[in-house]
């Protein structure tokens, strides 16, 4: 029997304000969905639907990442090494043997995962800047392989070939069909991400991040899981790399395998808001922006400008804005909402 003293105890409820920020969120992103969907009929440029493309295809990579870099926090600056792997995979299949792009894709991925598992054996004793500097010298190592391997094409490079267009070879005169495979790759890369980030992978993959020790000393096995994120992440930064293979037609070592771009994989991450869902879509739309600004400013003489802007954004992330700008867009929100609601009540 309750004693009368005792005061009674009342349920937990959420905020009310709290459904309808959800249902705000969900209906603006089914709205950035459907402009997605039908920008190709919107915009009938050419260079503007490759700028879509290019776009998407680098927040595809930024969300790859985030999976090993901002989930398990294993800071990778050598995730061209699998985007390389996949082009090359996929193309070589196709032009040389003649089988079919789709199966090639899904080659270049395994193949990827298969790598990662093989690298990360040995660079997962490594920690934090020393993991990084790693996986640097592995990435530069596998683009001497094909830099000099004469049956992919050495420094000359692959042409893929274009007798035939359509689904069944992914080769297009057209970009609308180039921007809708990328948004698809995209969106299947966010819906792993998502089931990543809501399984116990993601509540593992956090732990090592956050909690190194307090994880291992809860039996979580520490290699094991930085195994699976690093195989995750390359599998579909190697899809990336295929796409980007289809929608050239001409892949080299210098523009698969580049060590900027796992600069920018990674900036995408950051600069949008790592181990966020959305962050990297953020941090691609600005970086890719910045990227064509200046190659359409400076042209052939401003090569490499980019990269410096890169380098200065890392710098200004790192010191005043580490959470990326959905980071800062939540801070900010959040201290508008507690302005408005103390002159609400008159403080």
């Amino acid at each position: 029997m309750m004693n009368d003293s005792m005061p009674a105890i009342q349920p937990i409820t959420p905020p009310i304000d709290a459904p309808k920020a959800i249902g705000g969120a969900r209906m603006l992103l089914t709205l950035l969905l459907i402009i997605a969907v039908v920008l190709p009929f919107l915009v009938g440029d050419p260079a503007h639907q490759n700028l879509a493309i290019l776009i998407l295809m680098a927040a595809q990579m930024g969300v790859a990442w985030n999976i090993l870099g901002g989930y398990a926090g294993q800071i990778s600056l050598g995730q061209v090494a699998f985007f390389g792997l996949g082009a090359y995979t996929s193309t070589l299949l196709f032009a040389v043997w003649g089988i079919n792009p789709w199966l090639g894709i899904l080659a270049g991925g395994a193949l990827a995962s298969f790598i990662s598992v093989l690298i990360g054996w040995s660079c997962f004793r490594l920690k934090g800047h020393y993991f990084a500097m790693a996986t640097i010298a592995v990435a530069e190592i596998i683009q001497i392989i094909f830099t000099n391997w004469d049956f992919a094409g050495a420094a000359v490079g692959l042409t893929l070939p274009m007798e035939k267009e359509g689904w069944d070879v992914l080769v297009f005169s057209s970009k609308v069909p180039y921007y809708y495979i990328a948004l698809g790759l995209l969106l299947l890369t966010l819906l792993a991400n998502y089931l990543v980030e809501k399984s116990f992978l993601g509540y593992y993959f956090r732990a090592i991040k956050d909690e190194p020790d307090a994880a291992r000393s809860l039996g979580v096995d520490l290699s094991k899981y930085k195994q699976v994120a690093f195989a995750i992440s390359s599998f579909f930064t190697a899809l990336g790399g295929s796409l980007y293979a289809q929608k050239e037609l001409y892949i080299d070592p210098g523009s698969v395998l580049h060590t900027g771009l796992s600069i920018k994989m990674a900036l995408v991450a950051i600069l949008g808001g790592v181990g966020t869902l959305f962050g990297p879509l953020l941090g691609a739309g600005i970086l890719t922006l910045i990227e064509e600004g200046t190659r359409s400013l400076f042209g052939g003489s401003g090569r490499g400008t980019d990269l410096v802007i890169y380098a200065a954004l890392i710098v200004v992330i790192a010191v005043y804005y580490p959470t990326g700008v959905l980071g800062w867009f939540k801070n900010y929100s959040a201290r508008r909402k507690a302005r408005q609601e103390r002159t609400a009540h008159g403080e």
